[in-house]
C-alpha cells in the first residue's frame, strides 16, 4: 500500500482526552477516530489489525468444531424478559421500541438468542453437543466510557456457545475453549493471565477471565509468583499479615474526637492492624455488622454473595439500630435490645483488638474476638499487595489488567428459561447445558500496544502488524532512490509480503517518526548513501538492530526473517 493513497494521518501531540498509552498511540498513528463518547471510527491502517486478530481468533475457534453463525444485533425484549434480565440488568442495557411499540433490546450479549435458536434446532442427544460463535457488534450504555477503545459503547465481540448432554459435556467444552483461548493470546504475542472469577450476570456455576496486564486495565488481579495462583480480585482469597499481639486487659480508653481508624490509631499510638473497623450496613432483611482488621477494606462483591443487596447505613440510621454515634460503633456489649447479626473477616479469628466502646468518645482495648463476641467468620476482605497466598506461604501482589477474554460455565440456566431442551437416549426431555466463551478483539489490540510500545510509538508483534514491512525512501526526488524504492516495493508485493510504501515527499525526520510511531516490524531505508554501495539499510522495530544488506538480497532477507520470527 502507497502511504500517498492511504487514509492515513499522523500526529506529533497526544490527544488532550487521552489517558491510555493504547489510546494515544491509536489516535497518533492514524488507527482510529472517535465520533463520539464511546464510539470509534477504524481506519484502514486499525482495521487491518482488527481482521487479522478476527483470522487468528477464527482459525482456533474452527479447530475446535467451532461453528460460525451470525445472529442479529436487534433483539426482541420477550426473550431477555423469560430469562430474567430484562429486570435485572440496569442502564447499561439500551432499550427501545419499534413502531408497533414492541419492546426491543440492542444486545450486549446473545446467550438467549442462542437458547431461542437450540430450542427449534436441537431435537435429540443425538444433535448434541455443538460449539456456535460469531464475531458481532455489541452495544452497552456505558456510564463512563474510558480507555479509547478498552469500554465503548459499541464493540466488537467474538461469542460462542457451547450446547452439551451434561456437566461432563459442559467440562469439555469449557477445556477446549480455556486451551483455544490460550493459543489465541499467545499467538497474538500477549502476555496473560487466566484467572478465577465471577460469573456475575451471565450466572452459572463457574468462570475464569483472560488477562492482560496494563495499567491501563480497570480490573485488578492477585498473583503469587511462586505458586502460580492467580485471580480477580473480585474473588481473590488470601490470609493477610500478622502482627504480634499485645498483652491487654479489656477497658475502656477515652478517644475523643477520634472516629476514624487513621485518627483512632494516632491518638493510641497502636498499628491499624491492632483495630477492628466496625461497618453498619443495611441489608434486605435489616442492618448487618460487618467487622474488618483496620487495615483492610470489604470487599462488596464477597459480602453480597453472603447477604444480598446491601448499602451503607446513613448515620441517622447508625445512632437508631446501634444507639450511638458513627465512629464508636463496636461488636462488644451493644446496647439492650441493639443485637445485631454480625459478620467478621477470618483475620479476626485470633488476636487482640481495639475496638469502638459504643459510647461517644470511648473505644475498647483488649477486645477478644469469640470471647467478647461471637460472628460469622468468612472471608470478606480485599486481597491487598503484600498479603500471602492462600495456596503458599508467599507474598501476593496484585496487578491492574485489562480483560481480553472471559468463559462462562452457565449450565441450564437459558437452556430451562427458553425451553431448550432435547430427548434423552430414553426418550426423556432434559435441558441442554451451557457454556458461554467471550473474546474483544479491540481489547487484543489495546493490550498489545500497552505491552509492546516505547517512547516513540507501536511495536507490534507480527501477527497483528498491518503490514510486514514499511520502505522507507529517502529523497525520492532523486531518480536513482525512486526507481530502486519501487523495484523493491515491486518484488516484495509480488512476494505477498505485505508493505506500506512511504512514497511521500516528506523530510526524512517526518518518515522516520512516522515509521517509529506506527511501529511495523521491519523498516527499509533506501538512500543516495545506501544506495551507492547497492545496499538497503534494515531496521528491527522491536530490538533497534540496524542491518546492511545487499540490495538483491532484501527480499530474501526480508522472508527468512519474517520465517524465523514465525517459529519462535
Amino acid at each position: 500500500m502507497r502511504f500517498s493513497k492511504m487514509l492515513l494521518q499522523t500526529y506529533k501531540e497526544d490527544p488532550a482526552e487521552a489517558e491510555a498509552i493504547s489510546h494515544k498511540l491509536m489516535i497518533r498513528a492514524g488507527m482510529v477516530r472517535q465520533l463520539a463518547a464511546g464510539l470509534y471510527i477504524y481506519l484502514p491502517l486499525g482495521l487491518r489489525v482488527l481482521e487479522k486478530v478476527n483470522a487468528i481468533i477464527r482459525e482456533e475457534m474452527n479447530a475446535i468444531g467451532g461453528q460460525e453463525i451470525s445472529m442479529p444485533v436487534l433483539h426482541p425484549a420477550e426473550i431477555w424478559q423469560q430469562s430474567g434480565r430484562w429486570y435485572d440488568i440496569g442502564d447499561e442495557m439500551f432499550r427501545l421500541q419499534d413502531r408497533t411499540k414492541r419492546d426491543m433490546v440492542l444486545g450486549m450479549t446473545h446467550e438467549e438468542v442462542v437458547a431461542w435458536l437450540a430450542a427449534r434446532e436441537i431435537r435429540s442427544y443425538r444433535d448434541l453437543p455443538q460449539i456456535w460463535y460469531q464475531i458481532q457488534t455489541k452495544l452497552r450504555d456505558e456510564a463512563r466510557p474510558k480507555g479509547g477503545i478498552l469500554r465503548t459503547r459499541e464493540f466488537l465481540m467474538k461469542d460462542s456457545y457451547s450446547l452439551d448432554l451434561d456437566s461432563a459435556g459442559l467440562n469439555h467444552s469449557y477445556q477446549l475453549h480455556y486451551n483455544a483461548y490460550c493459543k489465541i493470546f499467545q499467538r497474538c504475542g500477549i502476555k496473560y493471565y487466566a484467572v478465577e472469577s465471577d460469573p456475575g450476570m451471565m450466572g452459572g456455576a463457574g468462570a475464569h477471565e483472560f488477562m492482560a496486564l496494563s495499567q491501563a486495565g480497570e480490573d485488578e488481579v492477585a498473583l503469587c509468583d511462586n505458586c502460580g495462583y492467580a485471580a480477580n480480585v473480585d474473588l481473590a482469597n488470601s490470609q493477610s499479615s500478622i502482627i504480634s499481639s499485645p498483652v491487654w486487659d479489656l477497658e475502656e480508653v477515652s478517644t475523643p474526637d477520634s472516629r476514624t481508624i487513621e485518627e483512632v490509631c494516632g491518638y493510641l499510638g497502636i498499628d491499624p492492624r491492632l483495630t477492628i473497623k466496625s461497618l453498619l450496613l443495611m441489608g434486605k432483611d435489616g442492618p448487618i455488622l460487618a467487622l474488618l482488621r483496620g487495615d483492610q477494606k470489604l470487599h462488596e462483591k464477597k459480602f453480597r454473595r453472603l447477604v444480598g443487596e446491601f448499602r451503607p447505613a446513613h448515620r441517622e440510621e447508625v445512632k437508631e439500630f446501634a444507639g450511638v454515634e458513627a465512629g464508636f460503633l463496636g461488636p462488644v456489649s451493644l446496647a439492650p435490645g441493639r443485637n445485631l447479626p454480625m459478620i467478621a473477616d477470618v483475620t479476626l479469628q485470633q488476636g487482640v483488638f481495639v475496638a469502638g466502646a459504643n459510647r461517644e468518645g470511648y473505644h475498647l482495648r483488649g477486645v477478644t474476638p469469640g470471647k467478647h463476641f461471637t460472628a460469622k467468620f468468612v472471608d470478606i476482605h480485599v486481597a491487598m499487595p503484600g498479603d500471602t497466598c492462600p495456596a503458599c506461604p508467599s507474598s501476593l501482589r496484585v496487578e491492574k489488567a485489562i480483560e481480553i477474554g472471559n468463559i462462562f460455565k452457565l449450565g441450564t440456566k437459558y437452556s430451562l428459561a427458553l425451553k431448550a431442551l432435547y430427548l434423552d437416549r430414553q426418550g426423556q426431555e432434559k435441558p441442554i447445558v451451557m457454556g458461554s466463551y467471550g473474546i474483544g478483539p479491540a481489547r487484543i489490540i489495546a493490550a498489545a500496544i500497552e505491552q509492546s510500545c516505547d517512547q516513540d510509538g507501536i511495536i507490534f508483534p507480527l501477527p497483528l502488524t498491518p503490514f510486514d514491512v514499511h520502505l522507507l525512501p529517502v529523497n525520492l526526488k532523486q531518480e536513482n532512490v525512486r526507481q530502486e524504492a519501487e523495484k523493491v516495493y515491486e518484488r516484495l508485493s509480488e512476494n505477498v509480503i505485505p508493505t506500506l510504501f512511504d512514497d511521500r515527499q516528506e523530510a526524512p525526520g517526518v518518515k522516520f517518526k512516522d515509521a517509529d510511531l506506527i511501529g511495523i516490524p521491519l523498516r527499509l531505508t533506501l538512500s543516495a548513501k545506501t544506495l551507492k554501495n547497492n545496499m538497503v539499510e534494515v531496521k528491527v522495530r522491536r530490538t533497534g538492530e540496524v542491518y546492511m544488506v545487499k540490495l538483491e538480497q532484501a527480499l530474501s532477507w526480508v522472508q527468512n526473517w519474517i520465517a524465523s520470527q514465525t517459529k519462535k
